[in-house]
């Protein structure tokens, strides 16, 4: 592997008229930032559809992209919205995004585009929608019939329709055919200007590296559309669900709620599922980040209603097997196994026999009694490092908030004395690029040397999160030329 360095965004976050980016001029702007920086990786957070707490990792379809991301633009070039009602659903504040008030404005718009486009005769839809009926069928109705039942879960929706009888969903169909094509709609046009996107960052030799969460959530097409994957009972209503068993940072530990696989299931249909899935993200992005990779040696087990993840049991996951056999079908493909956590010798020996470059955060380095294994001397080259992800705080605002003596390991550490937040924050980044690791991303707010206020996702929490956006005149012509020295300096 050459030596490589990249910027972590997530598309929510780049600048845009209407309060979240998307695949607008911004977002070219930023690929032609990416190439005067010199960077060669563009990472980004999961593409799907968001739900309750606008989580990127809780979404309604592993398959499909999120509608708020469409270019309003190319609709208004074709007559079918104009700028004055675009103007009208302006959200524009510009550091953070009003989901709600996104969600409602946003589909009230893509709807008006629906009504002019005629799209249904069009011949590259049908097309789109031929190519991808294996999952966008029951997306589009999975979408179509909440929508009908003002939003709640489909647990909640009567037997017929939530056990998928034949009768429901053809009566369901036939009801909401209207609804049903808006949402096949909407993920053609997704998907017609995120392929622009990426051919476009790819002509400027940048790489996208994708995010896909190891679960689905439970109110999802994906759930709903595939029962017999999940552990659900003859109702389907889930056994066990997945989460994290206590730990220093959380004494009830973190109860996601995601549904857990049968793995026996799995493997009787060879993975296809799961070939399937990981086929989809290599259409999306040139690298894979697969999320809590641990899970797939074991995974945490947590009966469904209770109120915390302390009571548990570990399971046994596909371990290589499934590996072997997304190999022999899809090829050598390039992913990243994220396997930070409470790692056990069998997670070290699985990441290991995949081969797959795992994750240091420098962030978790700096134990004055200890050696960690995120302190860049302890790296070897096929690893990812990172000045901290999604989950973390800013490096600006978790040095301030360190203790005196942590502070001190720290300079002493990166050879400084006495040094600023902002000057810590810089001599971390260019410890990543130093590094042996075969590739160093780093956040954008890391970059900027931004505080807290910038801070992407604090884990078990809801309200704050995921709402960071870039400031339109953040990237300039000299922290290019910055990024481009640490590149050729530490030969990247």
């Amino acid at each position: 592997m050459k030596r490589r360095a990249g910027v972590l965004l997530a598309i929510s976050s780049i600048p845009s008229k209407y309060g979240i980016g998307g695949f607008t001029k911004e977002a070219y702007d930023f690929v032609d930032f990416l190439e005067s920086a010199e960077q060669s990786l563009w990472q980004i957070l999961p593409l799907g559809p968001t739900g309750y707490g606008d989580s990127p990792y809780q979404s309604f379809s592993t398959f499909a992209g999120n509608p708020y991301y469409i270019d309003l633009k190319e609709f208004i070039d074709k007559g079918w919205l104009t700028a004055a009602e675009c103007a009208k659903y302006k959200v524009s504040h510009p550091e953070y995004v009003d989901y709600e008030a996104i969600y409602n404005s946003r589909f009230a718009l893509l709807r008006k585009a629906y009504n002019k486009s005629g799209i249904a005769n069009d011949k590259d839809f049908k097309v789109f929608v031929k190519d991808n009926a294996y999952w966008l069928d029951g997306y589009a109705l999975y979408m179509a019939i909440k929508d009908s039942k003002k939003g709640i879960s489909w647990l909640e929706w009567e037997d017929d329709i939530k056990l998928r009888r034949p009768s429901a969903v053809k009566k369901y169909k036939d009801k909401l055919n209207d609804d049903y094509i808006f949402y096949q709609f909407q993920q053609y046009f997704f998907f017609k200007q995120w392929y622009a996107l990426k051919s476009y960052a790819n002509e400027k030799g940048i790489e996208i590296i994708g995010d896909i969460p190891i679960y689905v959530a439970l109110d999802s097409a994906d759930t709903w559309c595939n029962p017999e994957l999940f552990k659900l009972d003859k109702d389907c209503n889930p056994t066990h669900v997945a989460g994290c068993p206590p730990d220093v940072f959380t004494a009830d530990g973190q109860l996601w709620g995601n549904p857990l696989y049968k793995w026996d299931y799995h493997k009787k249909t060879g993975y296809k599922w799961w070939i399937d899935r990981l086929a989809a993200c290599y259409n999306l992005y040139d690298i894979v980040r697969i999320d809590h990779f641990r899970g797939f040696d074991e995974y945490y087990s947590i009966e469904y209603g209770r109120k915390n993840a302390i009571i548990g049991e570990w399971l046994p996951g596909p371990g290589y097997e499934l590996f072997d056999v997304l190999k022999k079908k899809l090829g050598n493909k390039q992913v990243i196994a994220e396997d930070l956590g409470f790692m056990t010798d069998s997670v070290r020996r699985l990441v290991k026999k995949t081969k797959y470059p795992n994750m240091k955060i420098i962030m978790f380095a700096f134990d004055p009694e200890g050696d960690s294994e995120h302190m860049p001397h302890n790296y070897e080259h096929n690893c990812v490092v990172y000045t901290g992800t999604h989950d973390n705080d800013t490096l600006v605002h978790w040095y301030q908030t360190l203790k005196r003596k942590e502070k001190r390991f720290v300079k002493e550490y990166l050879g400084l004395s006495r040094a600023s937040s902002t000057i810590i924050c810089e001599a971390i980044i260019r410890a990543a690029y130093a590094s042996v690791a075969d590739t160093a991303v780093i956040p954008m707010q890391d970059i900027l040397a931004l505080g807290g206020e910038a801070r992407m996702n604090v884990p078990s929490t809801l309200g704050t999160n995921w709402k960071w956006r870039l400031k339109k005149d953040a990237l300039t012509p000299e922290l290019a030329e910055k990024m481009a020295l640490w590149t050729r300096t530490y030969r990247r």
